[in-house]
């Protein structure tokens, strides 16, 4: 805790709330999310329909869409967790893929085109998105091949979320005589490299179903793991109720805070115990928010309501 500020040093009540990893599989099932392995073909809607069907919910989302013919990283939200998706909506992405020369290249022109496109590049996006085409600046922090076999070359790049792909590929090929993506799969989204296969997200569901064989946490995460990346308030429980109910929070709700929180960043609210109440817009630093005032205004509450009791200072 050493990066959090302290305003006042509270401790957790055991009669409200629980402890994310100890949820019991229905409760983690309904507030989790699965950081899925997507497979070529189904259209990422469909993926998310797949888990939607296997787990019996009412909703299910996915954050980071990939298309029909791209493989890899998909975080599935499940039900509740929904709620947290813009949170997973701005993670940087990092993809492996393989591009097929119009013309040939030889390795150090190839290279040098490459080199081009490393660090801010303007970006159109494709005439078939679901966003508006007009130019926009993406980061691309590496861009290099890794391996070549004639006119295939396959290659590694880490960028700004809302990178395309395709385009970046074919926005090179105008250095290089032509170029288009052949195959692409995304290994990594934020902080989640290691995604589960399907496969053996069913297998361990039906183990849970027909006899009460919990490895199924071994593929869930709890919604918390999707803010982790995000700055966190520690709250106290008397103030739980009101946050969960979408009030603003307010400093004298406040255990503590972490540092380096600026104004207008969205940040996590948290009980004692680590449950994540809501999502929030901050309204001042983490500094600021030692003294008295308005420190939040919520986002979208996560935590469903009754949890914990309203109580007075």
């Amino acid at each position: 805790m050493s990066d959090f500020l302290v305003k006042s040093a509270d401790i957790p009540n055991l009669e409200y709330g629980k402890y994310p990893g100890s949820r019991s599989v229905e409760e983690l099932i309904r507030n989790g999310i699965i950081i899925l392995d997507k497979w070529c073909g189904p259209t990422s809607h469909d993926v998310a329909a797949t888990v939607k069907k296997l787990f019996g919910l009412k909703k299910t989302g996915n954050s980071g869409t990939l298309d029909p013919a791209v493989s890899g990283i998909l975080p599935i939200t499940l039900e509740n967790a929904c709620k947290v998706i813009p949170a997973l909506q701005h993670l940087d992405k990092e993809y492996v893929g393989v591009m097929h020369l119009h013309k040939d290249v030889t390795d150090e022109k190839l290279n040098q085109a490459i080199k081009k496109f490393v660090g801010q590049i303007i970006q159109l996006p494709p005439v078939r998105s679901a966003v508006a085409r007009r130019e926009r600046k993406r980061n691309i922090y590496s861009f290099k091949m890794l391996d070549r076999k004639g006119k295939d070359a396959v290659f590694q790049v880490s960028c700004e979320a809302g990178t395309y792909i395709r385009k970046l590929i074919s926005d090179l090929g105008r250095d290089i005589g032509g170029a288009h993506m052949a195959e692409l799969r995304r290994i990594r989204v934020g902080r989640f490299a290691e995604p589960v296969r399907i496969q053996d997200v069913v297998d361990a569901y039906h183990l849970w179903k027909e006899g009460g064989d919990e490895s199924i946490r071994d593929f869930v995460l709890p919604v918390e793991a999707a803010v982790e990346h995000l700055g966190k308030i520690i709250i106290k429980d008397s103030a739980v109720s009101a946050v969960a109910n979408g009030s603003p929070l307010y400093t004298g709700g406040i255990s503590r805070i972490q540092k380096n929180i600026q104004k207008d960043d969205l940040v996590a609210i948290l009980t004692l115990k680590g449950e994540l109440v809501a999502l929030a817009k901050a309204v001042a630093t983490s500094e600021e928010m030692l003294k008295k005032g308005l420190a939040a205004k919520i986002d979208r509450v996560i935590m469903e309501k009754g949890i914990y009791q309203a109580k007075s200072e």
